[in-house]
């Protein structure tokens, strides 16, 4: 991880007040992910477009080839001798993650007939289990629907994890991890928090992926 973090600072010199933040984040992530678990990712406009880039980076490769293990081949090819090997080889190892943002039909059920700022709140008492791990992003570490989500998500023995502004918010109080980039505006935070997704990917890929071997 060290290597990432000093291509951050290198490129972004002020993240430098908020590195171990980032540093605990990307070993969060990684402990969820050897015990079994997944993440699951909640924000609102850009933000959430952050949790679709997040999910489709931790879902299948991103830096590195993430080859099916061997004895996934060999089930796959003998469960279907003319399809077997294709399916194996083109196949992704994944890290289990899922975007809150993207269930159309039943977050505004959700909106409709309980409460609109339940929205994801409700999917982390639907999806998660203890030990995974709710990645709340907000620019401002106040909005209410991310808020909501990692007060259930903590009650649940889920760990919480917050991408947010210099100040934090109300947010900074709910995670375990909480990265506060020292800028205000939206699109700095946003610029910067985009830098620490890829290294943050990247590292826990590393973690799991690195060196594995063509099957």
């Amino acid at each position: 991880m060290d290597g990432r973090l000093q291509q951050l600072v290198a490129k972004y010199p002020d993240l430098q007040s908020c590195i171990e933040e980032v540093r605990r984040a990307a070993e969060l992530l990684r402990d969820c992910y050897r015990a079994g678990g997944k993440a699951l990712f909640c924000g609102n406009g850009g933000s959430a477009s952050d949790c679709e880039h997040l999910v489709g980076e931790l879902m299948k490769g991103y830096l590195l080839a993430r080859p099916v293990p061997a004895d996934v081949r060999r089930r796959l090819e003998a469960a279907y001798p003319e399809q077997g090997e294709y399916l194996a080889s083109h196949l992704q190892g994944a890290l289990p993650a899922i975007s809150l943002v993207s269930q159309s039909s039943l977050i505004t059920a959700i909106a409709n007939d309980t409460a609109p700022d339940m929205i994801f709140a409700q999917q982390v008492y639907g999806y998660g289990r203890e030990g995974d791990v709710v990645v709340g992003i907000s620019t401002s570490g106040n909005s209410g629907n991310v808020l909501q989500a990692l007060r259930v998500g903590r009650a649940m023995g889920l760990r919480t994890l917050g991408f947010t502004g210099s100040s934090g918010g109300a947010m900074k109080s709910l995670c375990d991890v909480a990265v506060c980039v020292p800028w205000q505006a939206t699109a700095d935070i946003q610029e910067r928090h985009l830098a620490i997704y890829h290294a943050l990917c990247a590292f826990v890929e590393e973690a799991f992926f690195a060196n594995s071997p063509e099957l």
